[in-house]
């Protein structure tokens, strides 16, 4: 028999007065035993870790991309709703017009994204509490702290899964065992509200009411985000107190011009709750810790802002909502009778002469349109600036997008795509609007009415109109307060529901706001009958009551949850 020698029997063979197996006992050097976070320095370096997650980023390219686990929701809340197409051409990244078309299946690489996405978190959450236990270094008072914002993000990342997904396994410390891989497969057949509830309400009643370093969560945060799983749930009695306790706070505001909510420059103003952080020329590979979700959503060219990529363009059902009567008020139920004129196939270098008519002004800080300053990039030029207009229409995203003035400073060297705009999950025109919407299922129709107005009088400020380079208004902005009583709690809802709309546009909220309010059905096919007219890709789609106020539950997730031969994870109805 051949005789094969080793390398550790090569080395016993010249040292055998001395040679063992125990040179074999090294610890790697690619990776840190659990014991060595086990200390304060350690826990926190984990608690870093955990909110690296909220910008969807952690992993190497090919396991997901950012734009697929984003905290913006982009393609889940924006373009699988009546706010935005997918923009770009037909043939890039086809997942998503699977999406965008109600063609939602299963295998779509973009949910498994976000569910991967997600559960990181979650697990980088778990290895903070675990190591935390063991960590003898730790003061009972930073105990308390570290325990509470670990809780806050397990608490929003389940959030997320259960917004997208519904019926999801919860998991916290005492059930994830990063030494059996089988730890987490668990059944989803539990509502895991209470469990995120708990999550939340933990954070409130131990996080302070402020914080040293922004990004990290607050009692008030942690109240908002509370809340609005509260509202999810139709618990508005249970919302209303955490509410109007971050009002009587006196800590918030909001700021005179509604678009300093998208500027990098101010960041962590005085209307930010919670804002996921972004920044650049850090050091990190590749500019990562910039606004990575949103990397795709640019003009395409034009010689402007960028060469690329033409993304998450704003629908013409967007544009049209921000129409306002004679009276400065929104058009709630005929708005969209008639679209705002657009350069659709008109040449950039085409005569074209804007819409005339009333509008919000709102409106031209969250669409880019033809004849309209975009920023300080200059007058969009309409055509030029989009990929395929015939495909995802004339306008363009801009709540994101970088100020030329920021090349340089706030973008990243090697793409100035990658900036540091924040993403304001949770502003304090939210609470307003949260407040209003309480008020005007379960109280006082007129409180709804003035807290809707305070947003409508920030809006209404001339200082915060988008102006043209000769310093006049780029539009008929015309924009008033509701001065009677509305009649019905149904004329009070559709008002402050419309009025969501309109401030928080292309914030990747909208879908998730129709479903909770159970209008997905009817607001959604209302737009794929009309809307397909101009985006024929869109015809025949259907919002299926029943079904889609939820997302598939990943395909290969249910094939990887198997112990032994039996799937532990359902899937959703439908589907």
């Amino acid at each position: 028999m051949k005789k094969i020698l080793t390398l550790s029997s090569i080395v016993c063979l010249a040292i055998a007065s001395s040679c063992s197996d125990k040179f074999l006992d090294v610890q790697p050097k690619a990776a840190l035993a659990v014991t060595t976070l086990q200390n304060k320095t350690g826990v926190n370096s984990l608690l870093i870790g955990a909110y690296a997650l909220l910008d969807g980023w952690a992993t190497a390219e090919g396991a997901y991309r950012s734009y697929q686990a984003g905290a913006d929701n982009w393609v889940y809340g924006s373009v699988a709703s009546d706010d935005a197409y997918k923009g770009t051409i037909a043939g890039d990244q086809p997942p998503i017009s699977l999406i965008e078309q109600g063609n939602i299946q299963s295998d779509n690489i973009y949910f498994r994204g976000k569910w991967r996405g997600m559960y990181d978190g979650i697990a980088r959450t778990n290895d903070v509490l675990q190591a935390l236990a063991a960590a003898k270094d730790v003061t009972d008072a930073e105990r308390q702290q570290i325990t509470a914002e670990a809780r806050f993000l397990r608490g929003h990342y389940h959030f997320e899964l259960k917004k997208m997904f519904n019926m999801v396994p919860y998991i916290d410390e005492q059930i994830y065992n990063p030494n059996d891989l089988e730890s987490t497969k668990l059944p989803n057949k539990e509502d895991i509200w209470p469990k995120i509830v708990a999550d939340l309400k933990a954070a409130y009643d131990v996080l302070p009411t402020r914080q040293t370093q922004p990004g990290r969560p607050t009692k008030w945060a942690a109240a908002a985000t509370l809340a609005k799983a509260y509202l999810f749930q139709k618990k508005y009695a249970e919302a209303k107190p955490l509410l109007e306790a971050i009002v009587a706070s006196g800590q918030y505001k909001l700021v005179d011009r509604y678009h300093d909510n998208f500027r990098a420059v101010t960041n962590n103003n005085a209307e930010s709750v919670f804002e996921v952080q972004y920044s650049v020329n850090d050091g990190a590979s590749g500019g990562e810790n910039g606004n990575i979700g949103s990397t795709l959503n640019y003009p395409y060219g034009g010689g402007g802002v960028t060469t690329c990529c033409g993304f998450f363009q704003p629908s013409q059902n967007l544009v049209n909502a921000f129409k306002t009567d004679a009276n400065g008020l929104p058009l709630l139920d005929s708005f969209n009778a008639s679209d705002v004129p657009s350069d659709q196939g008109v040449e950039s270098t085409a005569p074209f002469t804007p819409y005339a008519g009333p509008l919000d002004p709102r409106l031209d800080w969250t669409v880019g349109r033809r004849g309209v300053q975009y920023l300080d990039w200059g007058v969009h030029p309409g055509k030029a600036y989009v990929r395929d207009q015939a495909y995802g229409g004339p306008y363009s995203p801009k709540k994101h997008v970088m100020y030329r003035s920021d090349v340089g400073t706030n973008t990243f060297a090697g793409n100035p795509r990658l900036n540091a705009n924040n993403y304001r999950m949770i502003r304090y025109s939210h609470v307003l609007l949260w407040l209003a919407e309480v008020e005007a299922e379960i109280g006082d129709l007129d409180k709804a009415r003035g807290y809707v107005n305070q947003i409508r009088k920030r809006a209404a400020n001339p200082d915060g109109f988008v102006k043209n380079p000769d310093g006049k208004a780029a539009a008929n902005y015309v924009i008033n307060e509701y001065t009677t009583t509305w009649p019905s709690r149904d004329v009070a809802r559709k008002a402050v529901q419309f009025e969501q709309r309109l401030e928080f546009g292309m914030e990747g909220h909208r879908r998730f706001d129709l479903v909770r309010w159970g209008i997905a059905d009817q607001v959604l096919n209302a737009y794929y009958a009309t809307e397909s007219k101009k985006r024929i890709y869109l015809n025949g789609v259907q919002f299926i009551k029943g079904k889609h106020e939820y997302f598939p539950i990943p395909l290969q997730e249910i094939l990887n949850s198997k112990k032994g031969s039996q799937e532990t994870l359902t899937q959703n109805p439908g589907y």
